[in-house]
Protein backbone atom coordinates (compact mmCIF):
# COMPACT_ATOMS: atom_id res chain seq x y z
CA UNK A 1 0.00 0.00 0.00
CA UNK A 2 1.45 3.36 -1.02
CA UNK A 3 2.15 5.89 1.72
CA UNK A 4 -0.42 8.67 1.98
CA UNK A 5 0.48 12.11 0.64
CA UNK A 6 0.51 14.73 3.36
CA UNK A 7 -1.39 17.96 2.71
CA UNK A 8 -1.07 20.56 5.46
CA UNK A 9 -2.25 18.69 8.56
CA UNK A 10 -4.35 16.27 6.48
CA UNK A 11 -3.37 13.53 4.05
CA UNK A 12 -4.63 11.93 0.85
CA UNK A 13 -4.58 8.23 0.01
CA UNK A 14 -3.04 7.28 -3.34
CA UNK A 15 -5.92 5.53 -5.16
CA UNK A 16 -4.00 3.92 -7.99
CA UNK A 17 -3.56 0.27 -9.02
CA UNK A 18 -0.39 -1.18 -7.44
CA UNK A 19 0.94 -2.25 -10.84
CA UNK A 20 1.01 1.41 -11.95
CA UNK A 21 3.40 2.40 -9.15
CA UNK A 22 6.93 2.19 -10.56
CA UNK A 23 8.63 3.39 -7.38
CA UNK A 24 7.98 5.04 -4.03
CA UNK A 25 11.10 6.95 -3.06
CA UNK A 26 11.92 7.74 0.58
CA UNK A 27 14.94 9.31 2.31
CA UNK A 28 17.71 6.82 3.15
CA UNK A 29 18.29 5.30 6.56
CA UNK A 30 21.84 6.21 7.55
CA UNK A 31 23.59 5.12 10.74
CA UNK A 32 25.14 8.21 12.33
CA UNK A 33 27.21 8.76 15.48
CA UNK A 34 24.92 9.33 18.46
CA UNK A 35 26.12 12.62 19.88
CA UNK A 36 24.50 15.68 21.40
CA UNK A 37 24.58 18.85 19.32
CA UNK A 38 27.43 20.22 21.46
CA UNK A 39 29.34 16.96 21.05
CA UNK A 40 28.92 17.13 17.25
CA UNK A 41 30.37 20.66 17.22
CA UNK A 42 33.26 19.88 19.57
CA UNK A 43 34.12 16.73 17.61
CA UNK A 44 34.18 18.66 14.32
CA UNK A 45 36.43 21.36 15.77
CA UNK A 46 38.76 18.72 17.23
CA UNK A 47 38.93 16.81 13.92
CA UNK A 48 39.17 19.49 11.20
CA UNK A 49 39.12 18.41 7.54
CA UNK A 50 42.32 19.27 5.62
CA UNK A 51 43.21 21.96 8.14
CA UNK A 52 45.14 22.57 11.31
CA UNK A 53 42.93 23.15 14.36
CA UNK A 54 41.80 26.70 15.05
CA UNK A 55 44.30 27.31 17.86
CA UNK A 56 47.14 26.84 15.34
CA UNK A 57 45.57 29.14 12.74
CA UNK A 58 44.70 32.19 14.83
CA UNK A 59 46.87 34.00 17.35
CA UNK A 60 46.50 36.51 20.16
CA UNK A 61 46.25 40.07 18.88
CA UNK A 62 44.69 39.06 15.54
CA UNK A 63 41.17 39.97 14.46
CA UNK A 64 38.54 37.42 13.44
CA UNK A 65 35.27 37.87 11.51
CA UNK A 66 32.73 35.09 12.04
CA UNK A 67 30.19 35.02 9.22
CA UNK A 68 26.78 33.65 10.26
CA UNK A 69 23.59 33.17 8.26
CA UNK A 70 20.62 35.48 8.79
CA UNK A 71 17.27 34.87 10.46
CA UNK A 72 15.81 33.23 7.32
CA UNK A 73 18.15 30.30 8.07
CA UNK A 74 17.19 29.83 11.73
CA UNK A 75 16.93 26.08 11.16
CA UNK A 76 20.72 26.00 11.39
CA UNK A 77 20.49 26.80 15.15
CA UNK A 78 23.59 29.01 15.25
CA UNK A 79 22.91 29.69 18.94
CA UNK A 80 24.04 26.09 19.59
CA UNK A 81 27.40 26.25 17.82
CA UNK A 82 28.49 29.90 17.97
CA UNK A 83 29.27 29.91 21.72
CA UNK A 84 31.42 26.78 21.29
CA UNK A 85 33.28 28.28 18.31
CA UNK A 86 33.88 31.50 20.25
CA UNK A 87 35.12 29.50 23.22
CA UNK A 88 37.71 27.87 20.93
CA UNK A 89 38.82 31.26 19.65
CA UNK A 90 39.19 32.54 23.22
CA UNK A 91 41.35 29.55 24.10
CA UNK A 92 43.57 30.55 21.17
CA UNK A 93 43.96 34.04 22.67
CA UNK A 94 41.42 36.00 20.61
CA UNK A 95 39.80 38.72 22.71
CA UNK A 96 36.10 39.65 22.51
CA UNK A 97 36.96 43.09 21.14
CA UNK A 98 38.94 41.44 18.32
CA UNK A 99 35.95 39.40 17.12
CA UNK A 100 33.18 40.54 14.79
CA UNK A 101 30.03 38.56 14.01
CA UNK A 102 28.79 39.50 10.54
CA UNK A 103 25.36 38.27 9.48
CA UNK A 104 25.33 37.19 5.83
CA UNK A 105 22.03 38.79 4.88
CA UNK A 106 22.68 38.79 1.12
CA UNK A 107 19.87 40.97 -0.23
CA UNK A 108 17.68 40.53 2.87
CA UNK A 109 16.60 43.20 5.33
CA UNK A 110 18.32 44.33 8.49
CA UNK A 111 17.50 42.29 11.57
CA UNK A 112 16.22 43.32 14.98
CA UNK A 113 18.08 43.10 18.27
CA UNK A 114 15.76 40.28 19.29
CA UNK A 115 16.60 38.36 16.11
CA UNK A 116 20.33 38.84 16.70
CA UNK A 117 20.02 37.62 20.29
CA UNK A 118 18.04 34.59 19.12
CA UNK A 119 20.79 33.66 16.68
CA UNK A 120 23.88 34.30 18.84
CA UNK A 121 22.52 34.09 22.46
CA UNK A 122 22.23 36.99 24.90
CA UNK A 123 25.62 36.19 26.45
CA UNK A 124 27.44 36.44 23.11
CA UNK A 125 25.47 39.50 21.99
CA UNK A 126 26.44 41.37 25.16
CA UNK A 127 30.14 40.68 24.60
CA UNK A 128 30.83 40.64 20.86
CA UNK A 129 29.82 43.11 18.15
CA UNK A 130 27.11 41.77 15.82
CA UNK A 131 26.39 43.60 12.54
CA UNK A 132 24.27 42.94 9.46
CA UNK A 133 25.76 42.99 5.98
CA UNK A 134 23.83 45.37 3.72
CA UNK A 135 24.35 44.77 0.00
CA UNK A 136 23.65 48.40 -0.99
CA UNK A 137 25.82 49.99 1.73
CA UNK A 138 28.61 51.04 -0.65
CA UNK A 139 30.66 52.59 2.15
CA UNK A 140 31.16 49.12 3.59
CA UNK A 141 31.93 47.35 0.29
CA UNK A 142 35.35 46.70 -1.25
CA UNK A 143 36.07 45.55 -4.82
CA UNK A 144 38.34 42.49 -4.79
CA UNK A 145 38.36 41.39 -8.43
CA UNK A 146 36.28 39.99 -11.29
CA UNK A 147 35.54 36.29 -11.82
CA UNK A 148 36.06 34.44 -15.08
CA UNK A 149 32.27 34.71 -15.53
CA UNK A 150 32.53 38.50 -15.56
CA UNK A 151 31.10 38.99 -12.07
CA UNK A 152 32.59 42.05 -10.33
CA UNK A 153 33.15 40.94 -6.73
CA UNK A 154 32.26 43.52 -4.11
CA UNK A 155 32.44 42.19 -0.53
CA UNK A 156 31.83 43.58 2.94
CA UNK A 157 35.04 45.38 3.85
CA UNK A 158 34.50 44.79 7.57
CA UNK A 159 35.17 41.08 6.94
CA UNK A 160 38.13 41.74 4.63
CA UNK A 161 39.75 44.07 7.16
CA UNK A 162 39.99 41.23 9.70
CA UNK A 163 43.02 38.93 9.80
CA UNK A 164 40.78 35.87 9.57
CA UNK A 165 37.34 35.03 8.16
CA UNK A 166 35.50 32.02 9.56
CA UNK A 167 32.43 30.77 7.67
CA UNK A 168 29.55 29.10 9.49
CA UNK A 169 26.17 27.80 8.38
CA UNK A 170 24.12 24.78 7.37
CA UNK A 171 24.17 22.50 4.34
CA UNK A 172 21.08 21.38 2.44
CA UNK A 173 20.35 20.79 -1.22
CA UNK A 174 20.01 24.09 -3.08
CA UNK A 175 18.18 24.29 -6.41
CA UNK A 176 20.65 26.86 -7.82
CA UNK A 177 23.99 26.40 -6.05
CA UNK A 178 23.75 22.60 -5.80
CA UNK A 179 24.16 22.74 -2.03
CA UNK A 180 23.84 25.50 0.56
CA UNK A 181 26.60 26.39 2.99
CA UNK A 182 30.30 26.87 2.32
CA UNK A 183 31.04 29.54 -0.28
CA UNK A 184 27.47 30.88 -0.13
CA UNK A 185 28.42 32.66 3.11
CA UNK A 186 30.53 34.96 0.92
CA UNK A 187 28.44 35.11 -2.28
CA UNK A 188 25.61 36.00 -1.88
CA UNK A 189 26.08 36.28 1.91
CA UNK A 190 28.34 39.33 2.25
CA UNK A 191 28.44 40.51 -1.37
CA UNK A 192 27.21 43.72 -2.98
CA UNK A 193 23.93 43.77 -4.88
CA UNK A 194 25.63 44.05 -8.29
CA UNK A 195 27.72 40.97 -7.48
CA UNK A 196 24.69 38.98 -6.31
CA UNK A 197 22.57 39.91 -9.34
CA UNK A 198 25.34 39.03 -11.81
CA UNK A 199 25.92 35.68 -10.12
CA UNK A 200 22.24 34.76 -9.88
CA UNK A 201 21.62 35.66 -13.52
CA UNK A 202 23.98 32.81 -14.41
CA UNK A 203 20.99 30.57 -13.59
CA UNK A 204 19.66 31.60 -17.02
CA UNK A 205 21.16 30.58 -20.36
CA UNK A 206 22.86 33.41 -22.31
CA UNK A 207 20.45 35.24 -24.61
CA UNK A 208 16.85 36.29 -24.10
CA UNK A 209 14.40 33.48 -24.75
CA UNK A 210 16.86 30.71 -23.87
CA UNK A 211 15.38 29.96 -20.44
CA UNK A 212 17.03 28.44 -17.38
CA UNK A 213 20.46 26.76 -17.43
CA UNK A 214 20.08 22.95 -17.20
CA UNK A 215 23.17 22.51 -15.01
CA UNK A 216 21.87 24.93 -12.37
CA UNK A 217 20.16 22.38 -10.16
CA UNK A 218 20.18 20.56 -6.82
CA UNK A 219 23.25 18.45 -5.95
CA UNK A 220 25.25 19.75 -8.94
CA UNK A 221 28.39 21.23 -7.44
CA UNK A 222 30.53 20.69 -10.52
CA UNK A 223 32.26 23.26 -12.71
CA UNK A 224 29.37 22.82 -15.16
CA UNK A 225 27.09 24.72 -12.76
CA UNK A 226 28.02 28.38 -13.42
CA UNK A 227 26.27 29.71 -10.30
CA UNK A 228 28.33 27.43 -8.06
CA UNK A 229 31.59 27.91 -9.99
CA UNK A 230 31.23 31.70 -9.84
CA UNK A 231 30.58 31.53 -6.09
CA UNK A 232 33.73 29.47 -5.61
CA UNK A 233 35.86 32.04 -7.43
CA UNK A 234 34.39 34.88 -5.36
CA UNK A 235 34.92 33.00 -2.11
CA UNK A 236 38.53 32.26 -2.95
CA UNK A 237 39.10 36.02 -3.25
CA UNK A 238 38.03 36.38 0.40
CA UNK A 239 40.35 33.49 1.38
CA UNK A 240 38.50 32.19 4.46
CA UNK A 241 40.72 30.72 7.16
CA UNK A 242 38.26 28.17 8.49
CA UNK A 243 34.72 26.81 8.14
CA UNK A 244 32.14 25.22 10.44
CA UNK A 245 29.04 23.81 8.71
CA UNK A 246 26.24 21.66 10.13
CA UNK A 247 23.73 19.19 8.68
CA UNK A 248 20.21 18.80 10.10
CA UNK A 249 17.60 16.06 9.86
CA UNK A 250 13.93 16.30 8.91
CA UNK A 251 13.11 17.66 12.39
CA UNK A 252 15.78 20.36 11.92
CA UNK A 253 18.02 18.86 14.60
CA UNK A 254 21.77 19.00 14.00
CA UNK A 255 22.99 15.47 13.23
CA UNK A 256 26.43 16.24 11.83
CA UNK A 257 29.08 18.95 11.85
CA UNK A 258 32.18 19.52 9.75
CA UNK A 259 35.02 21.97 10.30
CA UNK A 260 38.27 22.89 8.60
CA UNK A 261 39.15 23.81 5.02
CA UNK A 262 36.41 25.93 3.46
CA UNK A 263 36.28 23.75 0.33
CA UNK A 264 36.76 20.19 1.57
CA UNK A 265 35.00 20.45 4.95
CA UNK A 266 32.00 21.87 3.11
CA UNK A 267 32.14 19.03 0.59
CA UNK A 268 32.18 16.52 3.44
CA UNK A 269 28.95 18.07 4.75
CA UNK A 270 27.46 17.88 1.24
CA UNK A 271 28.39 14.20 1.06
CA UNK A 272 26.40 13.53 4.26
CA UNK A 273 23.36 15.35 2.83
CA UNK A 274 23.67 13.18 -0.29
CA UNK A 275 23.88 9.99 1.80
CA UNK A 276 20.74 10.99 3.67
CA UNK A 277 18.54 12.39 0.93
CA UNK A 278 19.99 11.35 -2.45
CA UNK A 279 17.84 8.33 -3.33
CA UNK A 280 18.58 5.93 -6.22
CA UNK A 281 15.99 5.96 -9.01
CA UNK A 282 15.95 3.63 -12.00
CA UNK A 283 13.70 5.41 -14.49
CA UNK A 284 11.78 8.53 -15.37
CA UNK A 285 8.02 8.00 -15.41
CA UNK A 286 5.16 9.74 -17.26
CA UNK A 287 3.54 10.66 -13.92
CA UNK A 288 5.14 11.88 -10.69
CA UNK A 289 3.13 12.58 -7.54
CA UNK A 290 5.08 14.53 -4.94
CA UNK A 291 4.02 15.89 -1.57
CA UNK A 292 6.08 18.63 0.04
CA UNK A 293 5.65 16.64 3.25
CA UNK A 294 2.71 18.43 4.86
CA UNK A 295 2.77 21.16 7.51
CA UNK A 296 4.96 23.20 7.90
CA UNK A 297 6.81 22.30 4.68
CA UNK A 298 3.83 23.26 2.50
CA UNK A 299 2.82 26.49 4.22
CA UNK A 300 3.33 28.36 0.96
CA UNK A 301 3.98 27.78 -2.72
CA UNK A 302 7.46 29.38 -2.55
CA UNK A 303 8.70 26.55 -0.32
CA UNK A 304 7.36 23.96 -2.75
CA UNK A 305 10.15 24.68 -5.27
CA UNK A 306 12.28 21.99 -3.57
CA UNK A 307 9.53 19.45 -4.21
CA UNK A 308 9.11 20.54 -7.83
CA UNK A 309 12.85 20.31 -8.55
CA UNK A 310 13.04 16.85 -7.00
CA UNK A 311 9.98 15.67 -8.96
CA UNK A 312 11.51 16.91 -12.22
CA UNK A 313 14.46 14.54 -11.74
CA UNK A 314 12.17 11.53 -12.42
CA UNK A 315 9.59 13.16 -14.69
CA UNK A 316 9.53 12.32 -18.39
CA UNK A 317 9.56 15.26 -20.80
CA UNK A 318 5.94 15.97 -21.68
CA UNK A 319 4.75 14.04 -18.64
CA UNK A 320 2.51 14.99 -15.74
CA UNK A 321 3.54 16.20 -12.28
CA UNK A 322 1.07 16.41 -9.39
CA UNK A 323 2.32 18.61 -6.53
CA UNK A 324 0.53 18.17 -3.20
CA UNK A 325 1.04 21.48 -1.38
CA UNK A 326 -1.70 23.07 0.73
CA UNK A 327 -0.01 26.51 0.69
CA UNK A 328 -2.49 27.96 3.16
CA UNK A 329 -0.41 31.16 3.28
CA UNK A 330 -0.61 31.54 -0.52
CA UNK A 331 2.49 32.06 -2.62
CA UNK A 332 4.61 33.17 0.33
CA UNK A 333 6.69 35.54 -1.77
CA UNK A 334 5.48 38.46 -3.84
CA UNK A 335 8.14 38.02 -6.54
CA UNK A 336 7.13 34.36 -6.93
CA UNK A 337 3.47 35.33 -7.30
CA UNK A 338 4.32 38.13 -9.73
CA UNK A 339 6.40 35.97 -12.08
CA UNK A 340 3.69 33.32 -12.15
CA UNK A 341 0.59 35.51 -12.41
CA UNK A 342 1.39 38.94 -13.84
CA UNK A 343 2.92 38.19 -17.25
CA UNK A 344 1.20 37.02 -20.46
CA UNK A 345 3.88 34.56 -21.59
CA UNK A 346 7.27 33.03 -20.82
CA UNK A 347 9.24 35.58 -22.84
CA UNK A 348 7.83 38.46 -20.81
CA UNK A 349 8.52 36.54 -17.60
CA UNK A 350 12.11 36.01 -18.68
CA UNK A 351 12.57 39.69 -19.58
CA UNK A 352 11.33 40.69 -16.12
CA UNK A 353 13.56 38.14 -14.41
CA UNK A 354 16.70 39.20 -16.28
CA UNK A 355 15.99 42.86 -15.50
CA UNK A 356 15.51 42.35 -11.76
CA UNK A 357 16.62 38.88 -10.68
CA UNK A 358 15.61 37.59 -7.27
CA UNK A 359 15.38 34.07 -5.84
CA UNK A 360 11.62 34.48 -5.43
CA UNK A 361 11.19 35.59 -9.04
CA UNK A 362 13.34 32.72 -10.31
CA UNK A 363 11.19 30.29 -8.34
CA UNK A 364 8.06 31.72 -9.98
CA UNK A 365 9.75 31.45 -13.37
CA UNK A 366 10.64 27.78 -12.80
CA UNK A 367 7.06 26.90 -11.87
CA UNK A 368 5.73 28.62 -15.02
CA UNK A 369 8.48 27.06 -17.17
CA UNK A 370 7.59 23.58 -15.89
CA UNK A 371 3.97 24.19 -16.92
CA UNK A 372 5.22 24.66 -20.48
CA UNK A 373 6.97 21.27 -20.67
CA UNK A 374 4.72 19.18 -18.40
CA UNK A 375 1.10 18.91 -17.33
CA UNK A 376 1.59 20.59 -13.94
CA UNK A 377 -1.25 20.00 -11.47
CA UNK A 378 -1.19 21.55 -8.00
CA UNK A 379 -3.35 20.19 -5.19
CA UNK A 380 -3.57 23.45 -3.27
CA UNK A 381 -5.69 25.99 -1.42
CA UNK A 382 -4.62 28.71 -3.86
CA UNK A 383 -7.48 29.50 -6.31
CA UNK A 384 -6.93 28.89 -10.02
CA UNK A 385 -7.44 32.55 -10.95
CA UNK A 386 -4.38 33.57 -8.90
CA UNK A 387 -2.11 31.69 -11.33
CA UNK A 388 -2.89 34.05 -14.21
CA UNK A 389 -1.81 32.73 -17.61
CA UNK A 390 0.69 30.20 -16.20
CA UNK A 391 -0.12 26.69 -17.36
CA UNK A 392 -0.67 25.36 -13.86
CA UNK A 393 -3.88 23.48 -13.09
CA UNK A 394 -5.23 23.65 -9.53
CA UNK A 395 -7.53 21.20 -7.74
CA UNK A 396 -8.54 20.59 -4.11
CA UNK A 397 -7.87 16.85 -3.66
CA UNK A 398 -5.50 14.20 -4.93
CA UNK A 399 -8.40 12.21 -6.41
CA UNK A 400 -9.38 15.30 -8.42
CA UNK A 401 -5.77 15.59 -9.59
CA UNK A 402 -5.72 11.95 -10.68
CA UNK A 403 -9.00 12.42 -12.54
CA UNK A 404 -7.57 15.49 -14.31
CA UNK A 405 -4.40 13.55 -15.16
CA UNK A 406 -6.52 10.84 -16.77
CA UNK A 407 -8.45 13.38 -18.83
CA UNK A 408 -5.19 14.97 -19.99
CA UNK A 409 -3.73 11.58 -20.89
CA UNK A 410 -6.41 9.82 -22.90
CA UNK A 411 -8.39 8.50 -19.94
CA UNK A 412 -5.65 6.19 -18.65
CA UNK A 413 -3.70 5.82 -15.41
CA UNK A 414 -0.01 6.47 -16.05
CA UNK A 415 3.03 4.70 -14.62
CA UNK A 416 3.95 6.76 -11.57
CA UNK A 417 6.80 7.59 -9.20
CA UNK A 418 5.68 8.62 -5.71
CA UNK A 419 7.60 11.12 -3.56
CA UNK A 420 5.73 11.30 -0.22
CA UNK A 421 8.54 13.41 1.29
CA UNK A 422 9.28 15.36 -1.87
CA UNK A 423 10.92 18.37 -0.22
CA UNK A 424 13.92 16.36 0.93
CA UNK A 425 14.08 13.32 -1.36
CA UNK A 426 16.31 13.91 -4.38
CA UNK A 427 15.98 11.09 -6.93
CA UNK A 428 19.33 10.20 -8.54
CA UNK A 429 19.10 8.28 -11.77
CA UNK A 430 21.72 5.65 -12.40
Amino acid sequence: MAEAMKYGKEEFAVTLPAEKIAAELEPNRVELPQRTVAEHIRYALAHPVDSAPLDQLVHAGETVCIVISDVTRRWQSPETYLPILIEELEKAGIRDEDMLILSATGTHRRQTREEHVGMVTEAVYDRIRVVDHQCEDTENLTYVGTTSFGTPVWLDKRALECDHIILTGGVVYHFMAGFGGGRKSILPGIAGRETIMKNHNLALNPGLGSGSHPEVRSANMTAANPVHADMMEACSMAAPTFLLNVVVNDEQKIIGAFAGNWVTAHRAACDLVDRLYGVPAHEKTPLVIASAGGYPKDLNFYQTIKTLCNALEVSQEGGTIILVTKSEEGFGNEDTRRLIADYPNMLEREKALRADFSIGAFIGYLFAQTGESRNLIAVTDIPQEQFGTARIHTVKTLDEALALSRSLNGGQDLRVTLLPHGANTLPKLG
